[in-house]
């Protein structure tokens, strides 16, 4: 018996047979992704050492304008290089040196502040106040919320803020 399908159906059956191929491979390439990341952490963790650092500078630039070594400009892919990395300039030790910082602590990292840093290489993985403690303005004023906009607007208008 021959089974006569609508052109509809059959493209319709063929789009759902494409998208549970492409859910399925999506998911063994994210396990893959996934064991390569807990390969690299487990090899920074190795690599990781404590060092006490003034920071210079920090900002977000192009991995080109940073100013970093020529090999690991020519180690990271091609379409990463245009993208901005969190810089950290630090002097360490009598030298300067210019340094890659996790993204998870670049906003906790002090600036014109002595620290130490747990260093992997290039890569900063974490920071502690060598003398107190991180808190950097931008950290101390940042409040969420509506009411910290109205305290804000009572602040400018001269009046005092609801606590």
């Amino acid at each position: 018996m021959i089974l006569l399908l609508k052109t509809f159906q059959i493209v319709l059956i063929v789009l759902f047979v494409i998208a549970i191929a492409l859910v399925v491979g999506l998911y063994f390439l994210s396990r893959h992704l996934q064991k390569k990341q807990a390969e690299q952490e487990a090899a920074i963790e190795s690599a990781k050492q404590t060092v006490s650092m003034l920071i210079i500078d920090k900002k977000r630039m192009k991995m080109k304008d940073a100013g970093l070594p020529q090999i690991v400009i020519d180690s990271t892919p091609k379409l990463l290089r245009g993208s901005k990395v969190p810089v950290v300039k630090a002097k360490v030790g009598p030298q300067i040196m210019t340094l890659i910082a996790d993204e998870k602590i670049f906003d906790q990292i002090p600036v014109k502040k002595e620290v130490k840093a747990s260093v992997a290489g290039i890569y900063i993985t974490g920071v502690k106040g060598l003398r107190g403690s991180l808190n950097t303005p931008a950290t101390e004023q940042k409040k969420k919320g509506l009411g910290a906009l109205m305290d804000r607007l009572r602040e400018k208008a001269g009046a005092k803020p609801l606590k």
